[in-house]
């Protein structure tokens, strides 16, 4: 089955209704078929992150809907290991001149390592890495 890497900017687009790029994604989503998902814990350590100060409310409802991705049976999750960390690491010390994030290093080693091409992203520096970011077609 065909499997597609997961971002931090698209959970957030999924999640959040006024997110400029949430009806694309919801787009996206419904057009993927059987594909299966993989994220890791990299990227909701991230999408926690991002709504982490917006309140109770706000955290609760992330916390509901990352328990659902991690339940999820067509999401496969990546755990964060210290491996992940060093290897992510070490992309992003060699490629100092890319704007990339220790998140998106940690994603581009998961995905090269799982030969995974396409990624629920609108994020330049996926393209720059070589792969499809789906949200920008």
């Amino acid at each position: 089955m065909k499997e597609v890497f997961a971002d931090t900017g698209y959970w957030i687009a999924l999640f959040d209704p006024k997110d400029e790029l949430h009806d694309k994604a919801t787009a996206v989503s419904q057009n993927l078929g059987q594909a299966i998902i993989v994220t890791s814990e990299m990227v909701l350590t991230e999408f926690a992150n991002y709504f982490a100060r917006r309140g109770s409310e706000f955290r609760s409802t992330v916390a509901r809907v990352i328990d659902g991705i991690r339940n999820n049976p067509n999401v496969r999750l990546i755990p964060q290991t210290s491996l992940q960390f060093q290897s992510a690491f070490t992309l992003y010390r060699n490629y100092l001149d890319k704007g990339w994030s220790l998140t998106d290093c940690a994603s581009i080693v998961v995905m090269q390592e799982l030969h995974i091409e396409e990624v629920l992203a609108h994020d330049q520096h996926f393209v720059q890495a070589g792969f499809r970011a789906l949200l920008r077609d």
